[in-house]
């Protein structure tokens, strides 16, 4: 319930009829003062939410625990019980990509990695500790009878040496720091005068998108990209349009679930409300999921980590299952046939989903600068 003064006049300034309470009878606007503090620019959403006969608390618990219920109350014309779909879904949207902004998943220091004398000076001092490492190993191996503690000292030397050759190998492999070297080409071509040249003289159905990203590939070359910035980029892109490819594969999702399902009792609306409730559900889980394992990488307790990454992998579990649980009891078809129809939806949504993912990828390249 909004907390707004109310107004001494009792004209509705929405459409002049008199309002002898709170609400005018008409038209159902709130008769408050049209000043506000500035707080109230932003308690005013959330209050839409949480102040309104506890509207968003019940709907989220029957969203996650109780599969298909919101979408069988609405489908029965209960609408007023619980947040509308649309709504919900944008606001889940909203604070899970926000969430999201406020702590990254992925971090590359490009500014550690350009400081080229400072990287010299760190690999430096690495040779320093693996040489000091080396000569207190080749000390204890000459020694004619070692104790147990001795032998145990030249194993866990041994895999410290063999460990930090992995790491150091792994970071030479990938050469984070370095450009995309003269002799590396696309599609055997090393330049994209030579590249347009061949594909002018052999085109291709798929030079609609072959064409654009060999073009950004040498583009790339020439500015003397390096492979972290390109990442860096590129995971950037990828969750900037991640909302917009889940809003694009909304309405695939119900078609898919039309498709399967009597056409006469089952409208198309029907599989969107659906959809909207499903994917609010799958929003909140990765939320959940995210926070949970940003909480491991801070908590260094072994029994609570352990616990956390157990709760992480039932989440994981409960998102398989919930779609069948809610698949079941909203069209109320067998248990058998409603598991073999959502098997099919399910292998289905997952390549037309990877479909779009790459799709996307191919778009966030595209828009590297």
């Amino acid at each position: 319930m909004s907390h707004g003064k109310i107004r001494i006049e009792k004209n509705c300034l929405n459409c002049g009829h008199e309002v002898e309470e709170r609400f005018c009878p008409h038209c159902g606007q709130e008769n408050v003062e049209t000043r506000q503090p500035f707080y109230y620019l932003f308690t005013h959403f959330f209050e839409d939410f949480t102040h309104y006969d506890g509207q968003f608390w019940g709907t989220l618990k029957n969203l996650l625990i109780k599969p298909g219920k919101l979408t069988s109350t609405y489908l029965e014309g209960k609408r007023q019980k619980f947040v509308p779909p649309v709504k919900l879904y944008i606001f889940v949207s909203f604070i899970t990509f926000f969430t999201f902004a406020l702590f990254p998943m992925l971090n590359i220091n490009l500014a550690d990695r350009k400081d080229a004398g400072n990287s010299d000076k760190a690999s430096f001092f690495e040779k320093m500790k693996t040489a000091e490492t080396k000569k207190i190993l080749d000390s204890i191996k000459a020694e004619k009878n070692l104790s147990k503690q001795d032998s145990a000292t030249v194993k866990k030397l041994n895999t410290l040496l063999s460990d930090s050759t992995k790491i150091n190998d792994f970071e030479e492999t990938l050469e984070m720091d370095k450009k995309i070297d003269d002799d590396v080409n696309y599609g055997g071509y090393k330049t994209r005068k030579s590249y347009d040249s061949a594909v002018t003289k052999n085109p291709s159905a798929l030079d609609f998108i072959r064409i654009p990203l060999a073009h950004k590939f040498f583009e790339l070359k020439e500015k003397g990209v390096t492979k972290a910035e390109i990442i860096k980029n590129l995971a950037e892109k990828s969750f900037h349009n991640m909302p917009k490819a889940l809003f694009i594969y909304l309405p695939l999702f119900a078609f898919f679930l039309w498709i399967f399902h009597n056409k006469k009792k089952w409208w198309y609306f029907d599989h969107g409300v659906f959809t909207l409730h499903y994917f609010s559900f799958l929003l909140l889980n990765i939320l959940f999921i995210f926070l949970i394992a940003k909480l491991t990488s801070v908590i260094d307790i072994g029994f609570i980590n352990v616990l956390l990454y157990l709760l992480i992998t039932a989440l994981l579990l409960y998102s398989m299952m919930y779609f069948f649980i809610a698949h079941h009891r909203v069209y109320h078809t067998h248990g058998v046939i409603s598991f073999i129809i959502g098997v099919i939806l399910f292998t289905i949504n997952f390549f037309a989903f990877m479909i779009l993912v790459t799709g996307l990828a191919l778009v966030s390249f595209l828009m590297i600068h």
